[in-house]
This record gives structure tokens, sequence and C-alpha cells, in this order.
């Protein structure tokens, strides 16, 4: 019971300094120095749980403050510590209520199934290409028997690749709008690409099953 009322206090804490502070916080990011690395990283990770500001946006705007390697860098390990946040949480704080909740949709039950097979492939592949909503891939590999380490090291490798693209197009945007626009469009025309073609060939099996 008390890891459930310091798990709730402390998503409440989350939403409301998240929604209440976000403007000023985005200010001290957009100033710079020291502390702006800070804020940077805790509100990247306040957008794991609720999207107060679009990932890509405020990764866009820490590479422009920042640069690509920093930029990164923060946007990462913010990205990453919320990630793991919301991970702990459902594997220590809710993981009673979320089985439960979890068995009324079979589909996400046989996702959980699958991930605990190919842990760490299925996890970087839904990282690279986020067919499945961030949350859920979150929530269900705390439920599931995935080791901590194997979930760490897949979603920081699947993330990269997004958090390069933002932050180069963020860093890129003041010299040359196009050539951040043009990144970014290409990389977002891939990615939907791939995602499309995925569901779309899932669907058809499906359909298939269901016929015979």
């Amino acid at each position: 019971m008390l890891k459930k009322i310091i798990s709730l206090l402390l998503v409440a804490a989350i939403i409301v300094i998240g929604y209440t502070q976000k403007d000023a916080l985005l200010e001290i990011v957009k100033n710079g120095g020291i502390y702006a690395v800070f804020i940077g990283i805790a509100l990247v990770g306040m957008t794991v749980f609720f999207p107060i500001i679009p990932y890509a946006v405020l990764a866009g705007i820490i590479g422009a403050v920042f640069g690509v390697m920093q930029g990164i860098l923060i946007s990462l390990t913010g990205a990453m510590t919320g990630t793991m946040l919301m991970f702990f949480l459902a594997r220590y704080g809710f993981k009673d209520w979320a089985q439960n909740k979890l068995k009324q949709y079979p589909k996400l039950q046989e996702y959980e199934l699958h991930l605990e097979k190919n842990s760490f492939m299925a996890i970087l592949f839904v990282r690279l290409v986020p067919i499945v909503p961030t949350p859920v891939v979150n929530i269900v590999c705390g439920l599931s028997k995935v080791k901590w380490t194997t979930f760490f090291l897949a979603s920081s490798l699947g993330k990269l690749p997004n958090t390069l693209i933002i932050t180069f197009a963020g860093a890129s945007f003041a010299q040359n709008k196009w050539l951040s626009f043009g990144v970014y469009g290409v990389y977002m025309l891939v990615i939907t690409s791939i995602s499309y073609v995925i569901l779309k060939r899932k669907i058809e099996k499906e359909k298939m099953e269901s016929n015979s």
C-alpha cells in the first residue's frame, strides 16, 4: 500500500510541476547555462509521462541551445530517466493494478510474452519504429520479466537515432531552416513508411487467421 501511495504522489508531483511550471522551466532552458542542463533533463523526463511539450520540440530547442553533442546527451539522459522511472513504477508501484488491467487486453498480453522471449531485439525494434506507444512499451516491460539492464540498453540504443535527428535539426535551424526541415522530414517519412508496411502486414495476417 505504501508503495502505491508513494508512486501516486510522485506521478501527481510530475503532473503538477509539469503543467504549472513548464513555461518558466522552458525559459531557463532557452537561456542556457548549468541550470538549463538539469532543467532540460527534468523536462524531457516529464514528457515521458505526459507530453506537456512535444518531445521533438523540446529536444530541438535543447539542440539549438547546446549544440548537437551536448543536446543529444541532455535529451537522451532525460528521456531515459523518465523511461526508467515509469518502468520501475510499473514493476514495483502499480504492478497488481496494472496486471489486472492488462488482462483486459489480450493483444498486450501477447506482446508481453513476445518481449520475454526476444526482449532485447523486440524492445530495440519498437523504439526504432514506434508502432507501439512509448508509455505502453515502458509499462508492459515493467510488468514483464524483462531485466531492467536489457530494457535500459535496448531503449537507449533505440531512442538514439530519433534523438540525434531531432537535435541536429534543432542545432541547424538558425543557420539553415530548410536543412533542418529536410532532415527531420525525410526521417519521419522513412519511419512512417516502415510503420505503415508493418501494420498493413499485421492487419492482413490477422484477417487471414480469422478467415481460416
